[in-house]
């Protein structure tokens, strides 16, 4: 195993925090180094949506991928029971799971695969999806390149908390700007409004949230408008 790629490839993974960041390139490399590093055949990535349904993210071919969409939209494999326990499913030999995964294993076949490792994506009770192995022939997995294949499965996994962690930060904090921004030309139209009518700043504020109300108008977007003039607001100053 090239030990420097190796080391390059969980410095990738980890590295999420840029302006750029690309959910399908990130994954793509993880399927594709696990396919370089690890002997594995192929490699596929399902991740759930935000209603916990699973998709597929990524895979290192088209019969990886077709492979993961049959398990799908079959409801049945070793990937979608790794996601739904949240431990790893490893499968040295398919033939001898045709009981458990009859039209899988058929599939499998099909496309070339004898063996499968599906490892979950998780940080303690979060499981955001599963890293699938396929094989293309039946035999014992190398215990070190399965440790291995799970610490990238779980930098990975790392990464994406992060990732979304960061986008909801994001989220939060143009929603309290925007809050803010809003909060201060309110303030601002309170007082205009209430040296305009002679009343004090609880009865400005009273008589533009009526305004807004009685006009389905945002109360930011009347503030404003009375700020700079931009809209006559007929009634306001009645």
């Amino acid at each position: 195993m090239n030990q420097q790629l190796l080391a390059k490839t969980f410095v990738e993974l980890a590295d999420n925090l840029v302006a750029d960041f690309d959910l399908i390139d990130f994954l793509r490399l993880l399927t594709d180094r696990c396919v370089g590093m690890l002997g594995a055949s192929a490699a596929g990535v399902l991740l759930a949506d935000r209603d916990g349904e699973l998709r597929v993210m990524a895979a290192s071919d088209e019969q990886a991928r077709l492979l993961e969409l049959f398990q799908l939209q079959n409801d049945e494999g070793p990937c979608l029971e790794c996601y739904r326990s949240g431990a790893p499913v490893i499968v040295p030999d398919l033939t001898r799971e045709v009981d458990r995964w009859p039209r899988f294993v058929t599939a499998a076949h099909r496309g070339g695969f004898g063996a499968v490792q599906a490892l979950p994506m998780r940080l303690r009770d979060e499981v955001v999806g599963a890293l699938n192995l396929f094989h293309a022939a039946p035999g014992p997995f190398d215990p070190v390149g399965t440790l291995i294949a799970q610490a990238l499965a779980d930098v990975a996994t790392i990464s994406l908390l992060q990732q979304r962690s960061t986008q909801r930060s994001t989220v939060l904090n143009e929603q309290l700007q925007n809050a803010l921004n809003s909060r201060v030309l309110i303030e601002q139209a309170k007082g205009k409004l209430a040296e305009r009518r002679g009343v004090d700043m609880e009865q400005a504020f009273t008589a533009l949230r009526g305004y807004a109300r009685a006009h389905n108008r945002r109360l930011s977007d009347v503030a404003r408008a009375f700020i700079d003039d931009s809209d006559p607001l007929p009634g306001l100053l009645a």
